[in-house]
C-alpha cells in the first residue's frame, strides 16, 4: 500500500502492531471473509451490529474487524465484548482512513474477501450474502448494494437528491452507470483494495469506487436497504453549526465535501491513466524499433501470462 502521507503509516503501523500483540493468530491468519467496520463514537450501537453479523456468508467464515477512530466513549470496549477484533487507533482522522486501515489488515491477514457495512446499524446483515455472491462466483471484483434499486426508509428529500445527483455526475465521469455512490454495504475482492490509491481521510466512497472503476475492475451494483439510523446521531456533514442540528445546514457540508472528493479524484485518475498510456505508448515503439533500454527482454517476456493487457488485468490473471 501506498501512503500518501508518511504520518497515516506511522499511525497504521502502530496500529496494526498493538492489534496483533493482542489477538495474535486472528489477527495474521484470518478466515476468507473481514468484515471491516469504522466506527467513531457509536457506544450503544456497535455492540448489537458486531452481534447481528452471520458466522458464515456464502458458506465462507467470517472474521468482524473494528477500527475504533479515535472514540472518546466506550465503542471499542464495546466491539470487543461483542467479539470483533478492534483497532483502537487514538487519533480521529475520519471514515476513509479507518477504513483504509480495515482493508489493510484483512489483506495482510490472508483474507480473500472484503465486506464493509457502518457501526449505526443501517444495514441489514442478511444482505451481505447478496453483496458478496457475485464476488465469489467470479462475476465482479467490486459490489455495492444500491438502495435506488432495493428501499430506504430516510424521508429526507435532501439527501435522497443528493444521491440521485452524484450518481448521475460519477455515472457520467466514468462512463460506469451507478445509482447510489455512497451506500455502506459493499464486498470486494481483498487485493482491490491495495491496487487503488486510498488517500482521503473522509468521504472514501467516492474515492474507491472511482479508483475502482478507472483501473478497470469488474463492477456490479445490487438491491439492498437502508434503514434509519435507532441509536445516536449521524455524523455525516459535520460542521461548525452541527451542534445547532440543522439537516440542511449538515447536508449542504456533506455534498459539497463529498464533491470535492469526488471530482478530484476522478481528475487525479484521469491524469493517471493518461500517464500510464502515454509510457505504454512509447515502450511499445521503442520495442517496435528494436530500441530502448530493455527491449530484448520486453520482447521474451511478452509471450508471458497476462501479457499485452493492463496491469490490473494481468495482476488478476
Amino acid at each position: 500500500m501506498i501512503y500518501k502521507d508518511p504520518r497515516d503509516q506511522v499511525v497504521d503501523d502502530a496500529a496494526i502492531k498493538a492489534l496483533i500483540d493482542a489477538y495474535g493468530e486472528r489477527v495474521t491468519s484470518l478466515p476468507p471473509v473481514a468484515i471491516v467496520i469504522a466506527a467513531y463514537n457509536e457506544a450503544g450501537a456497535i455492540g448489537p451490529v458486531i452481534e447481528a453479523l452471520p458466522a458464515e456468508v456464502c458458506g465462507l467464515v467470517t472474521a468482524a474487524i473494528v477500527v475504533a477512530d479515535g472514540c472518546a466513549d466506550g465503542t471499542a470496549a464495546e466491539a470487543t465484548q461483542a467479539g470483533a477484533m478492534v483497532a483502537d487507533v487514538p487519533v480521529n482522522r475520519g471514515q476513509g482512513a479507518a477504513l483504509r486501515l480495515g482493508y489493510r489488515i484483512a489483506r495482510e491477514g490472508g483474507a480473500a474477501y472484503i465486506i464493509t457495512t457502518d457501526a449505526d446499524g443501517q444495514y441489514n446483515p442478511a444482505e451481505m450474502a447478496t453483496v458478496l455472491a457475485p464476488v465469489v462466483a467470479g462475476e465482479a471484483d467490486f459490489v455495492t448494494g444500491s438502495r435506488q434499486l432495493g428501499s430506504q426508509e430516510t424521508k429526507d428529500m435532501i439527501r435522497r437528491a443528493g444521491v440521485r445527483f452524484f450518481a448521475s455526475t460519477i455515472s457520467v465521469l466514468t462512463g460506469q452507470r451507478i445509482s447510489d455512490t455512497t451506500f455502506g454495504l459493499r464486498a470486494m475482492r481483498s487485493e482491490v483494495t491495495g491496487a487503488v490509491l486510498l488517500a482521503q481521510p473522509q468521504y472514501q466512497a467516492s474515492e474507491l469506487l472511482i479508483g475502482v472503476i478507472t483501473h478497470g475492475y469488474k463492477i456490479a451494483e445490487v438491491p439492498a436497504t437502508i434503514h434509519r439510523r435507532r441509536v445516536g446521531e449521524s455524523k455525516k456533514g459535520q460542521n461548525p453549526l452541527y451542534k445547532l442540528h440543522i439537516p440542511g445546514v449538515n447536508n449542504f457540508f456533506y455534498g459539497l465535501r463529498f464533491a470535492r472528493v469526488a471530482y478530484g479524484t476522478w481528475w487525479r485518475e484521469r491524469q493517471r491513466s493518461r500517464s500510464s498510456s502515454s509510457s505504454s505508448g512509447s515502450d511499445s515503439a521503442a520495442r517496435a524499433n528494436g530500441s530502448g533500454p530493455g527491449s530484448v527482454e520486453a520482447s521474451a517476456s511478452s509471450a508471458a501470462p497476462g501479457a499485452g493487457r493492463p496491469p490490473e488485468e494481468a495482476k488478476r490473471t
